[in-house]
């Protein structure tokens, strides 16, 4: 009864701890969608500021000309902007006039003297003009010159409300007539007046002089903003029911077609109101994609289950010990030599489930009891109270020494879980060269060309490259990890191609291992770890000697104390009879 409420209690501590995690999780990729959602919005209001900016100091020249500049004097103003280089996004920066028809003549006689021949397009019925004077760069605008923009409703609507308003205003949707591409924009003006400053309406609209304007393509100031494949979220822009910018294309490479996330959020911009569909990509979900309430699950029922089976085993272990115990015990009266070979083998049999009792109980069920503390998150949650002075300090000690014994329970499970998978893998890889083997540990340890160095002969490996994989880098992490002066690592890989496959000796200059330990370090759950070494589970040489072995081969060491050590080892390149061989075939 005993065993079996502490089965049960371990059950529920491990479900309620796999159930916490999945919430934290979920708490945490929301705030992360909230800062990826912020992050857009703000680049978006940082960039228009910028171009704002950039309108105003426009009509500062103009006013600083009497509100009547001219096309050199503009081109002259423009070139300082350098537009390409700081207004990313921005297809140019110009001047429109409003013009009635008592100043038409004026307007058009001035124009056509400076830039013959300028007229104004198209014809429409208002009772006035909004022509577009100059713009820069003129090259790939000049089709916008001479543009009258009263002549279409959304480019009118926002010059008139630049105008009433005194202030920044944007357009509606538009298609820019100097866009070949026709994809949707809008117009950003930017009103100055003659005179003095006006301060109510009826001055607005009697003083107006003209605007300072900048036409935009959506798609264009998108890309000046943040490359789309650098953020976790893509989003689309619309403008009175009118998508001026999508980021949803079904064949776009990360497009999620089952979003974690999305959200419509709608922004003033300049006097127009931006709907912003945003939805996270398929970079968001591989960031954001976590299996540690799974591992937590499946660790906590495989424990539970070692446990119980334990448990059995150990009493049909009993159970068959005592029944063959009364059959020696019968047999002894007609046998003695079978009484004495048969006791000799019931005392094997009783010390093997003794060293099985020791090890599973030793290695397994000691970090079990450690399951009740296995969440990190009760960390998190007490995080003020042990920032607090009236902390105790005992509480955050414990819990990191119930990390500690998690963490030993998960190396340890998976070591022997690696252990026993050794040499499943067949021919299930695709050929592998060492260069590309050694050029990957670089990567993973972040080691220069100076720390791990490869020579010799440098083969293509085509059985079990899995297995191969795994011994290269069990050893150079081993050496590594147990290097006492990182800063002057130095390992050397050297390649040997021999009539049955190929030698690969790795040398570092570490602290070296004593020869009495040499045979003692290929054993399972064996390490030379000292008080203040590194935490080991001691399988890691008993995966690489299994995974050698397997394959005919046979792993040594060279060392002593203080010269570091060179473990050398053989492996098949190719099969007897030139195809991939199984791991049987290979054994």
């Amino acid at each position: 009864m005993f065993h079996v409420i502490v089965i049960v209690m371990s059950l529920v501590m491990t479900l309620s701890a796999w159930q916490f995690s999945k919430r934290q999780l979920e708490t945490r990729t929301s705030a992360r969608f909230d800062v990826e959602r912020e992050q857009v919005i703000a680049l978006i209001t940082a960039r228009m500021l910028k171009y704002e900016d950039a309108l105003w100091a426009g009509v500062s020249a103009i006013e600083s000309h009497g509100a009547d500049i001219t096309f050199r004097e503009w081109r002259a103003f423009a070139s300082t902007l350098r537009i390409d280089e700081k207004y990313p996004g921005i297809s140019g920066i110009g001047v429109i006039h409003y013009v009635t028809d008592n100043t038409l003549s004026d307007y058009m006689a001035k124009m056509q003297w400076e830039r013959p021949p300028f007229n104004i397009h198209p014809a429409h019925g208002q009772p006035f003009y909004i022509p577009i004077s100059f713009i820069e760069p003129e090259g790939p605008n000049s089709k916008a010159v001479g543009l009258d923009v009263a002549f279409e409703k959304n480019r009118r609507e926002g010059a008139l409300a630049a105008r009433d308003s005194g202030e920044a205003r944007i357009t509606g949707p538009i298609y820019l007539v100097q866009n070949a591409a026709h994809t949707p924009g809008f117009l950003f003006y930017a009103p100055f007046y003659r005179g003095k400053a006006p301060t109510t309406l009826e001055e607005r609209r009697d003083r107006i002089a003209g605007a300072v304007y900048a036409p935009f393509v959506t798609r264009k100031l998108v890309e000046g903003l943040l490359a789309k494949d650098l953020r976790g979220v893509h989003f689309s822009i619309m403008d009175a029911g009118e998508t001026i910018y999508d980021e949803h294309a079904t064949d776009d490479l990360l497009n999620d077609p089952d979003p974690m996330y999305r959200e419509t959020v709608s922004i003033d911009v300049y006097g127009r109101t931006w709907a912003l569909d945003l939805r996270t990509n398929l970079a968001f979900r591989e960031a954001n994609t976590y299996a540690q309430p799974t591992f937590i699950l499946i660790g906590g029922l495989l424990i539970e289950g070692l446990i119980i089976a334990l448990l059995v085993m150990m009493a049909r272990a009993n159970g068959r010990a005592v029944a063959y115990a009364d059959k020696m015990t019968v047999a002894l009266r007609e046998e003695s030599e079978k009484l004495t070979v048969a006791n000799s083998a019931l005392s094997s049999k009783n010390e093997e489930l003794e060293q099985f009792a020791y090890v599973t109980s030793h290695d397994l069920k000691t970090p079990i009891r450690g399951i009740g503390g296995l969440t990190e998150m009760l960390q998190d949650d007490l995080q003020d109270y042990l920032a607090s002075a009236d902390a105790n300090p005992d509480v955050n000690m414990n819990i990191q020494r119930i990390k500690d014994r998690v963490d030993r329970m998960h190396q340890l499970t998976g070591g022997i879980m690696e252990f026993s998978r050794v040499g499943r893998f067949g021919d299930s890889d695709a050929p592998v060269s060492l260069t590309e083997v050694v050029e990957a540990m670089r990567m993973d340890f972040g080691l220069t060309v100076e720390q791990l160095r490869l020579e010799g002969t440098i083969p293509t490996i085509y059985i079990d490259t899995f297995s191969f994989r795994r011994v290269i880098e069990n050893l150079i992490g081993n050496a590594i990890k147990y290097h006492d002066d990182p800063q002057n690592l130095a390992i050397d890989v050297v390649a040997q191609s021999t009539q049955a496959g190929v030698t690969v000796a790795i040398t570092d200059n570490g602290p070296g291992i004593d020869p009495k330990y040499h045979g003692k370090i290929f054993d399972m759950f064996q390490t030379l770890r000292g008080g203040r070494g590194p935490e080991s589970t001691g399988i890691g040489l008993a995966i690489v000697k299994k995974a050698v072995e397997r394959h005919g081969g046979r792993i040594a060491v060279t060392s002593s104390p203080g010269t570091g050590a060179t473990f050398t080892f053989d492996w098949p390149m190719k099969a007897a009879d030139g195809s991939s061989a199984s791991v049987g075939e290979a054994a």
